[in-house]
């Protein structure tokens, strides 16, 4: 049974019996939930559980073996991660997905290049790319020392705001964001937090956040989605819940602990 927090809200993303199958290896089952117009939710969840096979179907990165996606209240079928771009739907994995050999500005606009025709020839404009960037940039108040420069030549820092500079400018129905601060110090990721809760409440987004961190989850998000092998083992508002709950529901103590019934 899916669960929503407000009649009021406005429904962006409804998941429908989604499932995942590797063969014999049942990834996902069973999946029931929606997201609702400008709110966070914290997807949690052990390893394994299928946190990112979830996220990657969502950004059309997998299909489903069985089950529907719904977008504004119309059925979904993406064959690629372009397609839900189209969509409004970014995606900022753990490994950032950036090309280390391109610049910041050509990071940044990957799939979306500027092209100029000239003698019928496309011409990629280069010079104009580099000022949408700086001024994506900054707009969410992210200072990358030149559009020029080689990602590889970044900081973890800076690549990350890059990544980020995608969803903040495109990302105009859903963001998702997976692991966005682990490989980030603590003042790096203040930041990412920060600009998560700064586009938000500027764009009105919804946003599905992957974290195994407790404390940043229950810092930003409205409610929490929990996976255990598979399936949805709670949805809880944060205001209604705490960390033991949601670490009871992760690891399955709350079954262990349930006394069975008629003995």
């Amino acid at each position: 049974m899916s669960i929503g927090y407000s009649d009021n809200k406005i429904e962006i993303l409804k998941l429908v019996d989604i499932e995942k199958n590797y063969g014999s290896v049942q990834a996902l089952k069973n999946i029931n939930c929606e997201i609702y117009k400008n709110e966070i939710v914290g997807l949690v969840g052990d390893n394994g559980a299928g946190k990112t096979t979830l996220i990657k179907i969502i950004a059309g990165n997998i299909s489903p073996s069985a089950g529907k996606l719904f977008l504004n209240g119309k059925e979904i079928t993406f064959r690629s991660p372009m397609e839900a771009k189209k969509y409004g739907i970014e995606t900022v994995y753990q490994d950032l997905s950036l090309c280390e050999n391109l610049d910041s500005a050509a990071n940044l606009f990957i799939g979306r290049e500027i092209y100029k025709k000239f003698l019928g020839i496309n011409i990629l404009q280069k010079r104009e790319m580099e000022k949408r960037a700086l001024q994506i940039m900054s707009k969410i108040g992210i200072n990358v020392p030149s559009m020029k420069e080689k990602v590889e030549y970044l900081s973890g820092g800076q690549r990350q705001s890059v990544a980020l500079g995608r969803f903040v400018e495109w990302g105009e129905n859903l963001i998702l964001l997976d692991e966005p601060t682990a490989a980030l110090g603590v003042q790096e990721t203040k930041k990412v937090l920060d600009l998560v809760l700064k586009v938000r409440k500027e764009k009105l987004v919804s946003m599905i956040l992957i974290s195994h961190n407790l404390q940043q989850i229950f810092e930003i998000v409205d409610r929490i989605i929990v996976l255990r092998h598979g399936e949805i083992a709670g949805i809880k508002i944060k205001n209604e819940t705490n960390p033991d709950e949601i670490v009871s529901l992760i690891t399955g103590a709350d079954l262990i602990n349930k006394p069975v019934v008629g003995l």
